[in-house]
Parts: C-alpha cells; structure tokens; sequence
C-alpha cells in the first residue's frame, strides 16, 4: 500500500457544535495477541492514545523502521487487519476525581464494581514525568502504618518508598491492609492497586476493606490475571496517577502496588510480543526503567505542586527467600528501604515476619514522634543480640544469669511485636508497648504477656484516661509522665497477678 494513502490526515469536518475533529488516520496491517502493526501515524509518540475504527483504544508502545506498534487496550475482538486507527495527538490519559473515592476501577479508569459512571474532575496522564529536586521537600512526617514492628523499627515517612518482599504467603499484603486501615480518621487517601492477582484474592482485599470501613477513604484499581495483559501493565501507572490529583490537591496519599513481580512479567510478555530482545532473566532491559520510572512518582512536593504527599508500598516476591533476582535487586536500589518477610520467622508463628537483619528503612528515626524515638533506639539491637544469643546456646542446658537475662528480654520484645492481621495498634497503644519493654516489667512474668497485649489500652482508658490523652496530645514522655506510667503499669500488674 502506498505510504501516502497509509499516512494521511483525516479531512477537517466541523461537528454539530461547528468544531472540527482533526486527527491521523493510519491503517492496521498485523494483530498477534494484544499488539497490532500499523501503517501510518507518522506523528505519534510513545504513549499516546488512539483509537480503533471498531471501538476501543490503544496505546503507542513503540517502532520498528516501517511500523508502529499499538498495545489494544480492552476486547481485542474488535480489531481487525485492514482497519483503520485514528490519533489525535492525545497522552494517555484516565480520569480521575474525588468520586473515584470507595470505588473499583479499572486501568482505564471505568467503575468495576456495578456502580453509576464516575464523575470526572479531571484527566491526569498515566505516564507523567516526575517532579524534579526542587519540586520536592525533605521528608519527615510520620506514616503510621499500624503495625508495631514497622512503627517502632522501621519508621515510615510520607513520601517515601518502602519495598515489602518476600516469598509467597509470607503476609505482604496484610502489611499493606494493615496500614490502610490504620488510616482511619487520619486524613490520608489510600490507593491499592492489585496486578496479575487471582480474582477471588482479589475480592477477598475487597471484602476486608469494606468490612473495616477503609473503603470510605480508598480507590481499588484493579489490574488482576483476568483482565487483558495491557490493563495488567497499565494498573500500577494509573494507580499513582489517581494519587497524584489528591497529592496536588494538597492530600496525603498512601499507594501499595500488590505486586510488581506480576508487573514485570506482564511486560516480559508484551517485550516479546513487540519483538524486543530478551536479557537477564528474559527481562526486556528497559525493566529497570519501567519501574524507576513509576516509583520516583512518589515523594513530598513543594507548595506550588500542591504541597501533598504520596507514599508508596511495592510488594516484590522472591522464590525461596533469593533477593538478589534481577526485578528484586532493581526495586531495592530505587526504593528507601525494604521489608523482608522471612518465610521460617512465619512459620515460627512471629507475624508479621519480618527479618530485623534484612530489613532496614533509611528515612532512618527522624519521622518518628519523640516518645517512640526514645523508646525504640535499641530496640532493633537487643532484638538482634536476642536471635543469635539463641543460636549460640541452642545446645547448652546452662546459661549465665546474663544471658538468660537478654533471652527473657528477647522473648518479651518478641512477644509484644507479633501482631494479628487486620488490627493495627494506634501509637498511643505503641507507646505503652515500648515502654513496658524499655522498663522490663513484663521480662519476670511471662505469663502476663498475652493478657497485657489484650487489656492494657482498655484498662488505662478506664483507670488513667489523662495519661492516654496526655501521651496521645503531646507524644513526648516528660519525667512526670513517666513516673505516673510506672506507677499504673505496677498498678496493673499488680491486680492482674491477684485476679
């Protein structure tokens, strides 16, 4: 076919309202799987949208040296070799808006839970190049995420990027419901975004949000192994492009991606069928960028971007706890730090099981609140020294006083950090936590241990309701807050140990 009857311009018509529809026309010449070769559009960029003569649309994923090449966005049914595409010069755009607030939506930005159509406020652009140094300010504000062990070990700031990796079923998710309920009342926009997830997985993150009333404040997109590959590449991108209209309105925006992994193989097959060369691991070699790309999308903006924040949560999988795969040991060196999940501290029954060696956040303590700075300091240490006092005397019946003394410790920091799923600890239950472990009153009663993680909040609300309040309005621990906290927790231990 000639090249001028496969690269023109479509006659300039006016519509009803007398505007004119200007727009490329080129022409389809191979369907394989969700990619088509096209001849024409000689203005397009990657990125852009068009459209399908049929319906649908699609987007430019790049070029050869005689075609372009369309990733099909939806039913590939619709398209046919012979038919025509149409570009207007448009980036790919979603809609976005406060009324995607307690809904599903897909990649594209349609309602995916049955619901009326979603109001548009906006249009922001799926790929949107992110703000620069200057653009951005020091983070240092606190994410409470909810979940003891993170709060207290590996404080989160808004803004930040913490990596949660680990192998299967090893809890990655629950981190990340976890911290979305904790949200609660606490002014911050959730995202989940769930990529290449079983559909019945993915209805049961759904079913928990809903329960606990975290829907409320949070926008589900869904990207799951059901829906057509692109949408399944496209899910993470349209997810911050949803958090980035709250972030210039000025909000605090908390994403977690669940999980790249499934991402990186969903681009793995859409590089093949695009004809790309495979590398590492049949990784294409633009993986690393890909990702980079989407995660440098988070961070806390100066003013004139709307001063907001978006923190985010990517989930990577390992295979029996290897982390320096190709798509792990890239997200590691872009993100600010990681979790690791150990699948033998799971199984162990110390959940969440996350490895304290492994894991480190390098936002570091400086988003922590006073009190939590100052009780936490050591934790991670004797935590550490605990775990391989264990190793050394796993086979020795007797031990030195001293060190029977760090394992009694050990055993108290371990109890009080395991945690059920789907109940986070507000930081003033935190506080009473740490603190009771920085005095050891619970290292010489064991027992107590259970009955204290259930009681203690209720029991102070009930007896000492201003040390709650004082804690919770100041969050700094004064000398005269401190002797009143002594006093009530060996007020507590006492009538626990005569009841």
């Amino acid at each position: 076919m000639p090249e001028e009857a496969t690269s023109k311009t479509a006659p300039a018509k006016p519509d009803a309202k007398g505007l004119f529809d200007v727009r490329e026309v080129g022409v389809i010449t191979t369907v394989r799987e969700f990619i088509v070769k096209v001849k024409g559009l000689p203005s397009c960029v990657n990125g852009q949208m068009v459209e399908f003569a049929r319906g649908g649309r699609g987007m430019v994923m790049g070029f050869t040296e005689e075609d372009v090449l369309v990733l099909v966005l939806g039913n590939k049914a619709k398209v046919r070799a012979g038919d025509e595409i149409h570009s207007r010069g448009q980036a790919f755009e979603i809609p976005v808006g406060y009324d995607c607030i307690g809904r599903v939506v897909s990649s594209l930005g349609e309602p995916l839970d049955g619901g009326d159509p979603i109001t548009v406020e906006a249009r922001n652009p799926i790929f949107f190049e992110a703000p620069g140094v200057m653009e951005r300010v020091p983070v240092k504000e606190a994410l409470q995420t909810g979940v003891r062990i993170i709060d207290a070990g590996f404080p989160i700031a808004k803004g930040q990027r913490q990596l949660i990796i680990g192998d299967q079923m090893t809890g990655k998710t629950s981190l990340i419901t976890d911290t979305i309920l904790n949200q609660k009342g606490k002014n911050v926009i959730c995202v989940y975004c769930a990529i290449g997830q079983s559909q019945s997985s993915f209805l049961k993150t759904i079913r928990l949000l809903r329960e606990k009333g975290a829907m409320e404040y949070t926008v589900v997109v869904g990207g799951i192994a059901s829906v057509p590959l692109g949408e399944q590449f496209l899910a993470p991108y349209a997810a911050a492009a949803i958090a980035e209209f709250f972030a210039q309105q000025g909000k605090d925006v908390f994403v977690g991606f669940d999980d790249l992994s499934k991402h990186a193989w969903a681009y793995r097959q859409l590089s093949l069928l695009l004809d790309r060369s495979p590398g590492r691991e049949a990784y294409p070699g633009d993986i690393f960028y890909i990702h980079s790309q989407l995660l440098e999308r988070a961070g806390k903006f100066i003013p004139e971007l709307g001063g907001g924040t978006i923190t985010f949560f990517p989930v990577v999988s390992t295979i029996q706890g290897d982390i320096t795969g190709y798509v792990q040991t890239n997200i590691i060196s872009i993100t600010d730090g990681q979790l690791y999940l150990s699948t033998s501290l799971f199984q162990k029954g110390f959940k969440p099981a996350i490895d304290f060696g492994l894991s480190v956040s390098r936002i570091g303590n400086r988003a922590q609140c006073p009190a939590m700075r100052e009780l936490s300091g050591k934790l991670r240490l004797e935590y550490l020294q605990y775990q391989e006092l264990l190793r050394m005397t796993s086979m020795k019946a007797d031990l030195s006083a001293d060190a029977q003394a760090r394992i009694t410790r050990g055993q108290t920091i371990s109890d009080l950090l395991t945690q059920t799923r789907s109940l986070p600890s507000s930081l003033v239950e935190q506080i009473l936590f740490l603190y009771m472990i920085r005095k050891g009153h619970l290292d010489a009663a064991p027992q107590m241990r259970p009955k204290f993680k259930r009681e203690i909040i209720r029991w102070m609300k009930n007896n000492h309701p201003a040390i709650i309040d004082e804690i919770d309005r100041k969050q700094t621990l004064s000398p005269q807050l401190k002797e009143e906290l002594d006093a009530a927790m060996t007020e507590f231990m006492q009538q626990e140990a005569a009841a």
